[in-house]
């Protein structure tokens, strides 16, 4: 049960799917239809006599379409895209003609290139003016909201109020938190959307259009959406508060790490230098020590070798010219 007091009395909530004993209550609690609209709405909601998919018309991405509403009569389709153009590029724009008179209908089907320029048409379209009318916008319910019943058969959303017949639960008129206790078990038999107890929201908030699914970045713009400026802001400071600090540490987490890495490989670098410098001097004395014996025990050698080839020289010089002296000496005898 939701208790009524002052905290409840400026909450509001919205239909997520559409069911016409719903639409016709204002809190979004009825069990039983209250006017004629709301039964031949029901009649049609229980035999399935509405198929959404059966407008030919209705042509084109429906997530990426913008309902608007309440048109003067007199807006043409040049103006109206004059105006939408300012959100977006448009792909495709219908306005709802009489089949007859070809008299505008006062609404209209505005299909953008892409979901997000439709989102920004939903969010600041809504209530601006064309033609000297307050228009409204909304998404395209006919094909994205689950049983889904339109005015001309009694349901729809919104309305007037010179018209006795209001609905409930849209954009332009949500439900109101119920001060009453809550039928639950009513409802649940009639397949009727329970109210979202504890969890209400205020009418500055925008209620969030459906999504693709699987889509996460939609679901949280979304959710992004459906907050007030003043939670938004709060959201904004914290968030940016939270990346602020997590940057610094990441960045003194980062430097702190790059200085013990060059400190490791500075004092790896010393140690690898003096065992690399003792390595290298053993080597060479492995490699060079016995080979520079070798040589210059070689060269010894071939210096010796040469001494006594030059004192055999020597040797056989003066052999030689003492044998010619003595020639000599007996020749002149």
């Amino acid at each position: 049960m939701s208790g009524g007091g002052n905290n409840v009395v400026n909450k509001v909530f919205y239909a997520t799917s559409y069911h016409p004993i719903q639409a016709g209550s204002i809190d979004g609690t009825d069990v039983a239809p209250h006017d004629n609209g709301v039964r031949r709405a029901l009649l049609c909601y229980n035999a399935g006599l509405y198929d959404p998919s059966g407008d030919s018309k209705a042509v084109g991405d429906s997530y990426c379409t913008l309902f608007v509403g309440r048109l003067s009569r007199h807006t043409t389709e040049d103006t109206l895209r004059e105006v939408m153009t300012k959100y977006g590029r448009i792909k495709n724009l219908r306005l709802v003609r009489h089949i007859v008179t070809g008299a505008s209908r006062g609404y209209a089907f505005v299909e953008y290139e892409t979901e997000k320029e439709m989102l920004r048409a939903y969010e600041d379209a809504h209530h601006s003016l064309i033609d000297g009318r307050e228009i409204i916008v909304d998404y395209n319910r006919q094909q994205l909201m689950p049983g889904w019943i339109p005015r001309r058969l009694g349901g729809g959303l919104g309305g007037r109020k010179e018209s006795g017949q209001l609905r409930f639960g849209g954009r332009e008129r949500p439900f109101r938190a119920p001060l009453r206790p809550i039928p639950h078990e009513d409802l649940k038999k009639l397949g009727i959307q329970l109210p979202p107890e504890g969890r209400y929201m205020s009418r500055t908030q925008i209620p969030s259009p459906p999504r693709r699914k699987g889509n996460v970045s939609d679901r949280e713009e979304g959710y992004y959406r459906e907050k007030s400026s003043v939670e938004r802001e709060e959201e904004f400071k914290q968030q940016s508060s939270l990346r602020s600090y997590h940057s610094h540490r990441s960045s003194s987490h980062t430097h702190s790490s790059h200085r013990r890495r060059s400190k490791d490989r500075e004092e790896r670098s010393r140690t690898e230098s003096c065992s690399d410098r003792k390595e290298r001097s053993r080597r060479m004395e492995d490699r060079y020590g016995d080979n520079k014996g070798e040589v210059s025990g070689s060269k010894r050698s071939k210096r010796l070798e040469e001494d006594r080839c030059h004192k055999r020289h020597k040797h056989m010089h003066s052999h030689h010219h003492r044998r010619s002296s003595s020639q000599d000496h007996h020749s002149s005898d």
